[in-house]
């Protein structure tokens, strides 16, 4: 599963790229065309640009405008880390997911397969429920011969194993999260350097240039700075299925343990 994932987060790395130039190509065509066909034109009014008057631009041209003019190289890592970021969460939320049973009805199962028959049908519901619970479950009853204290040292050693698989891949997305800022601030430090190389090859502080270096410098922070948070909003989401799921091994561990005990008595 997570294989799949990285695929298709390269195959959009390379679809994002591709539509980065065909943008590049297209702000080229259009920038030789205006400079074919100049004509001067009425400035517009402080009132009428904060009315909005202007002509609208759509969304995903918008984008593509400042992608390229935070810079390609810096903007391209930010997108790379929100796609492989993004699969990593996805994979994760689908494991949990998937993971996530009816704890209260695998238990009666359990219980019902112990009073009629025995040991070995428990195992059996155990073997064809997934998640973690289950396996645990599972683990728990395969000791159940060697006593109690055994089968409760065993789901806990077990859980703990559980514990690191639903764990597994959040450390990278961690990674991405604290990488995608720090992408941008790097950025936007080296825009401001060039705006200054700007200025000082100009021989003189123009609003123009300053304007100019500093909005391309500060594009990369926000970029960088909306991909951490994208990434941060998953990563609290999976914590706090992990955290749901956790809950549902604990309990369940106390009712098995507690079953077997009754179940031992009877014996």
């Amino acid at each position: 599963m997570k294989k799949i994932f990285m695929l298709l987060a390269v195959a959009g790395v390379m679809a994002f790229s591709a539509n980065i130039a065909a943008a590049q190509e297209e702000e080229a065509a259009e920038a030789a065309a205006t400079e074919e066909v100049a004509a001067p034109a009425e400035e517009m009014s402080a009132a009428q640009l904060l009315n909005g008057t202007g002509e609208e631009i759509p969304l995903n041209q918008a984008l593509k405008t400042k992608f390229i003019e935070g810079g390609a190289s810096f903007m391209s890592l930010i997108i790379i880390c929100l796609v492989i970021g993004l699969a990593l969460a996805i994979e994760r939320i689908l494991y949990l997911s998937f993971s996530k049973i009816n704890t209260k009805a695998l238990i009666a199962k359990v219980e019902d397969a112990l009073a009629n028959g025995g040991i070995e049908a428990a195992k059996d519901i155990c073997r064809e429920t997934r998640g973690p619970v289950a396996s645990i479950f599972y683990q728990g009853l395969l000791r159940y011969d060697q006593g109690i204290d055994v089968v409760e040292k065993t789901v806990v050693s077990y859980g703990s194993v559980q514990m690191s698989e639903m764990e597994n891949g959040l450390s990278w997305i961690g990674l991405f999260i604290a990488l995608a800022p720090s992408l941008g601030f790097l950025g936007t430090v080296i825009g401001m350097i060039n705006a200054f190389d700007a200025i000082q090859a100009a021989g003189d502080i123009s609003p123009n240039i300053v304007a100019g270096g500093m909005k391309v410098a500060l594009i990369t922070t926000v970029g960088g700075l909306i991909v951490a948070m994208i990434l941060q909003v998953f990563y609290n989401y999976i914590l706090a299925k992990i955290d749901s799921i956790t809950i549902d091994m604990e309990d369940s561990s106390i009712c098995l343990i507690d079953t077997l005990t009754k179940y031992a008595e009877k014996k």
